[in-house]
């Protein structure tokens, strides 16, 4: 539009130079022309891509890098989570030696008590398979297994050989008076997950933010590009009229400069916004990553439909939904765990060990596993420290008072949590009137504005200053609506980040979580 401008402006400097003196023709300078004028009627117009301010929010909670990082960061979570899970189901682990071979010179007791040198060569093989089993519940773990080994010895005359069947052997491992991490780790973990579906949740609505504010940048730049180009043209028209009047003696010469500097600005503006919105289409595309030429036009939300939100439901979905709220629970059981630990840990601590299992040695394998023995082991250990000079009891102290520092803590962010919500909630039910009251003063500024306008046409008002000012009323008001449109959506998705909770269908917000790990 600008170029058309331009383009126009010099076609009438030369038809007017044409016209007003006598020249020689100069068919190069037509045929330039007449192929401007072609070529502004005939070039294909660049294709327009519309948006809504829903599409935009869809295509940055698809597709922007917070959304891909927020996808990646759940996607850990979640693997933290399934490992933490696996650690509760059993394992099954194969070992096996195949073989060891060791050929030395060892000191050998002879059975009359003398020591001699000799050369050895054996070689063991061994296989064995096991299957473990935690127990949260105590922190102790039971076990089966089973396994045979062979080892071979290679004399100079002779070669022996010899098993070992290992038929079965079972038993548990359990120790008493400790700490226990798989019991906490029940309790955190789950709610840790938890924590990161209402995080990337919160992240999503984060975005909604950042996406609309991106939306109304570029909105308020294509809005005052417009309105740089609408001024120009009226001031072109404006100087035009105000130089007759001035011929005829109508108006001074201090209004028609008035007005010739007004046009000037105006021209300079066309370019000003133009650089502007160019900067800010730059910005919106690269955080949509589009891709791309097509011109964008954004369709402004003007319907806008208000509901009222009150406190106490916005408080209550704020702890039952936000990730917020779980972490005050996770931080007191951490805290929590912390002190149990120092309780447990070096005070008095016992470990018990038992196991029953068959077995069997033979020169052959058939007969390793015939007339099995039974094999029996039992073990008690235990830990007591007699002296640690006040260690444990320091350490249970120091846990005590992290706790009571954790629950005061907790208490005072739940108080400051509740306040954000209120206040939150109060702006957001202020926004209706805010922007009643943006759009009743841009109808008025704009009638105000036109009124003023066809009046100066007219002769009726020969006051520069008065159409400036109905002109920049008018602007301002226009930019102020829009400004106050883009308040309302944001704190509109602020307060669902807040809350995870839709006012407009009344339903908590949901993640479908098995398309992230996908």
């Amino acid at each position: 539009m600008n170029a058309q401008i331009k383009y126009s402006s010099y076609i009438c400097t030369m038809m007017a130079k044409t016209h007003s003196t006598p020249q020689p023709v100069n068919m190069k300078q037509y045929i330039f022309l007449a192929f401007i004028i072609l070529s502004a009627g005939l070039l294909p117009a660049q294709p327009m891509r519309r948006y809504t301010l829903a599409q935009v929010i869809h295509l940055a909670q698809k597709q922007s890098p917070d959304a891909l990082m927020a996808k990646h960061r759940f996607r850990k979570s979640y693997w933290q989570y399934r490992t933490f899970k696996a650690t509760y189901l059993p394992n099954l682990n194969l070992a096996a030696t195949l073989p060891d071979i060791n050929r030395s010179i060892n000191a050998i007791s002879a059975p009359d008590g003398t020591i001699s040198y000799a050369s050895q060569s054996v070689s063991n093989y061994s296989l064995g398979l096991s299957l473990n089993q935690k127990i949260g519940l105590t922190g102790g773990e039971i076990f089966v297994n089973t396994g045979l080994q062979r080892m071979d010895n290679f004399f100079p005359d002779t070669t022996t050989r010899q098993y070992l069947s290992n038929m079965i052997n079972i038993g548990f491992i359990q120790p008493v008076f400790t700490y226990n991490p798989y019991k906490w780790s029940k309790k955190i973990e789950p709610l840790k997950y938890e924590e990161a579906k209402r995080i990337y949740m919160e992240s999503e609505e984060d975005i909604a933010i950042k996406a609309t504010s991106y939306f109304f940048s570029l909105l308020t730049a294509q809005i005052e590009w417009k309105i740089t180009k609408k001024n120009y043209h009226n001031y072109d028209t404006l100087y035009k009229i105000a130089k007759g009047r001035y011929n005829l003696g109508k108006i001074a010469e201090n209004d028609l400069l008035q007005l010739q500097l007004n046009f000037l600005k105006a021209d300079a503006s066309v370019e000003q916004a133009q650089l502007a919105y160019n900067d800010k289409l730059f910005r919106f595309k690269s955080y949509l990553r589009l891709t791309g030429s097509d011109r964008i036009e954004l369709i402004p939300p003007l319907l806008t439909s208000f509901f009222n939100v009150s406190v106490s439901k916005a408080v209550e979905e704020a702890k039952l939904n936000t990730s917020t709220a779980l972490a005050f629970t996770q931080r007191l059981l951490e805290a929590a765990s912390q002190l149990n630990m120092a309780k447990m840990n070096g005070r008095f601590d016992m470990n018990l060990y038992a196991s029953f299992g068959l077995s069997q040695t033979s020169h052959t394998l058939q007969q390793a596993y015939q007339n099995p023995l039974n094999q029996e082991r039992v073990s008690m250990g235990i830990t007591l420290p007699l002296l640690d000079w006040g260690k444990a009891k320091g350490g249970i102290k120091i846990a005590e008072s992290n706790q009571d520092l954790v629950k005061t803590a907790v208490q005072q962010d739940k108080i400051d949590f509740e306040q954000n919500i209120y206040l939150s909630v109060m702006q957001f039910a202020m926004q209706k009137k805010q922007l009643a009251i943006a759009a009743k003063s841009d109808t008025v500024a704009q009638k105000r504005y036109v009124v003023t306008h066809e009046r100066y046409l007219i002769g009726k008002v020969n006051d520069v200053l008065e159409l400036n000012n109905a002109q920049i009323d008018n602007d301002n008001a226009r930019l102020n609506y829009f400004k106050t449109l883009r308040d309302y959506w944001i704190n509109y998705y602020e307060l669902r980040k807040l809350t995870l909770y839709d006012f407009q269908k009344n339903r908590p917000i949901t993640v479908n979580t098995k398309q992230l790990i996908q």
